[in-house]
């Protein structure tokens, strides 16, 4: 009886894997990458460079700012900067009948110091990975869709492969090098076992927070707004409708310093609803850094008087466990180490689908024996994105510096690059023989990671000579990181290039193991 439920469990995990894999790997890679999505928006924006200033001031340019430019705006979004995020970034939302709604961004950067708009080139920067993470620059909500349900896959993969390994642990100190199936078994055993407890959280956790998305009817059953919901779960202040009469904002400082000592935490976020009228409120938010809870608390003043309103967030369970979902998929709480632990994870998250991609194609090779058009259509996929995608990513980077600075659209030029790039590897590919391809993909894969600290070079003051120089850490270690990744690809095309030596004949193949045979 355990045998047949193991060897189901290994079908379940095979296919549903295969099924999931390439979106799985596209999302890992890219949701890995966005655990330094301020580092790469930054890096892409070598023209900005700001002074620190306290919170405070950067709050009042802020609003200095939008008064000048929106005062009569429906709301105002402001996040200031921290420590990772220099500059101050605000959000106007004009109200429906303004002439300035198709005018004016959506997003501006602001100068903490002075409150004027950032001058530096339109990129998307991070945000292209974080968002393609999960949305797979598909429409709303249909990406956000596909990716729950290849989460759902993933979930199901892992709790199938945990079954499936008996010798779970065992498995987890086997290496076998150069040895075809096995060492891909190895691999994938090895790269999944290592941090099996955080594939599963990061699965979980991407599922719960989209999961009134996916799972509406009990929201829709009883309430008939969901912004009614949003207001009891959550529980976000009520919105005061706009009365018409026009007040003067009341001074942002001092409700900076009142926030920071009622929530026992710096303030973030600030949130005006209604500026310059008599129902305005203005809500100031505890900061995502200072804690695993990605839903803080925040306090609402009245935007007229400074009178204290109410205080959210607090003494919720059902709240508190949503904001700590959401904080541990996004690790926005995480220092430098830790982070870089999550990053870690996140590619034997890479290595596990990839591997196991891999596997499914070397357990159904048969030498001297053509391959069948299923085996020939993953092999091609997986060509596509294994390769592909590395190779999108990094034009994508790559055409931020080769792109003029103050071109119009470069921000939609750099992103449609990724995929014009991505694509193309996967269409050249189908017309090279498999072995030759990858060799050649990983090849370009190396010689365009080494371009982009070059083009740095050469088209910015901040290049790595200089910033080594200057100290600048960030730009020099975001050079080295992807002089590193440039030697991994090359080190996989030298591997890939190799002819394997021919094995020598035994007088009787061995038998291969329990746990080999449940997974074949």
């Amino acid at each position: 009886m355990s045998v047949s439920l193991r060897q189901s469990m290994a079908w379940i995990h095979g296919w549903l894997g295969l099924l999931a894999g390439w979106l799985l790997f596209a999302m890992f890679l890219t949701g890995t990458a966005s655990y330094f999505r301020p580092e790469i928006t930054r890096w892409m924006q070598p023209e900005s460079r700001v002074q620190a200033v306290s919170t405070e001031r950067a709050a009042a340019t802020a609003i200095a700012y939008l008064q000048r430019t929106g005062a009569d705006d429906l709301q105002w979004y402001v996040f200031l900067p921290d420590a990772r995020r220099p500059t101050t970034e605000i959000f106007p939302v004009p109200k429906p009948d303004a002439a300035k709604a198709a005018s004016r961004p959506d997003e501006i950067e602001l100068d903490p110091a002075t409150g004027q708009p950032v001058t530096a080139r339109e990129t998307r920067g991070g945000e292209q990975f974080y968002r393609f993470h999960f949305q797979l620059q598909l429409p709303h909500p249909w990406g956000r869709w596909l990716a729950g349900l290849c989460a759902m896959f993933m979930l199901a993969a892992i709790l199938s492969g945990v079954i499936t390994h008996k010798r779970i642990f065992a498995d987890f100190f086997t290496l076998r090098w150069n040895k075809g199936q096995r060492s891909w078994l190895d691999a994938h055993n090895v790269s999944a076992v290592l941090a099996l407890p955080y594939h599963a959280m990061i699965t979980y956790t991407g599922l719960i927070t989209l999961v009134t998305m996916y799972m509406p009817w009990p929201i829709l059953a009883n309430y008939k707004q969901p912004a009614e919901f949003a207001q009891i779960a959550f529980s976000q202040p009520a919105d005061r409708p706009a009365t018409g009469k026009r007040v003067g904002l009341t001074p942002i400082v001092p409700l900076i310093a009142d926030a920071g000592h009622r929530l026992g935490a710096p303030v973030s976020r600030i949130i005006v609803h209604h500026p310059n009228d008599q129902a305005a409120t203005i809500t100031l938010a505890q900061g995502t850094g200072t804690t695993i809870n990605a839903r803080g608390p925040s306090v609402t003043y009245d935007g007229a008087t400074g009178r204290w309103l109410e205080q959210s967030g607090t003494g919720s369970t059902a709240l508190a466990t949503a904001g700590v979902m959401l904080g541990l998929h996004l690790a926005q709480y995480a220092g430098p180490a830790l982070r870089w632990a999550y990053f870690a994870m996140g590619l034997t998250g890479v290595a596990m689908v990839g591997t196991g991609l891999l596997l499914w194609t070397a357990k159904r090779r048969r030498p001297g024996a053509a391959p069948f058009f299923g085996l020939r259509l993953v092999e091609r996929l997986n060509i596509a994105v294994i390769v592909g995608l590395p190779v999108g990513m990094a034009s994508y980077l790559l055409a931020n510096r080769l792109i003029p600075a103050m071109q119009p659209g470069r921000a939609d030029a750099e992103v449609a690059t990724m995929f014009w790039a991505w694509g193309l590897v996967a269409l050249v590919q189908l017309v090279r023989p498999a072995r030759r391809a990858w060799r050649e993909g990983f090849a370009l894969a190396a010689l365009v990671f080494a371009a982009i600290p070059l083009a740095d070079a050469l088209t910015t003051t901040r290049g790595l000579p200089g910033s080594l120089l200057s100290g600048d850490t960030l730009f020099a270690a975001f050079d080295l990181a992807m002089l590193a990744i440039a030697a991994l690809f090359a080190f996989a095309a030298w591997r890939t290039g190799r002819v394997p030596a021919p094995r020598r004949r035994r007088a009787a193949p061995s038998a291969p193991s329990r746990s080999e045979t449940i997974h074949a």
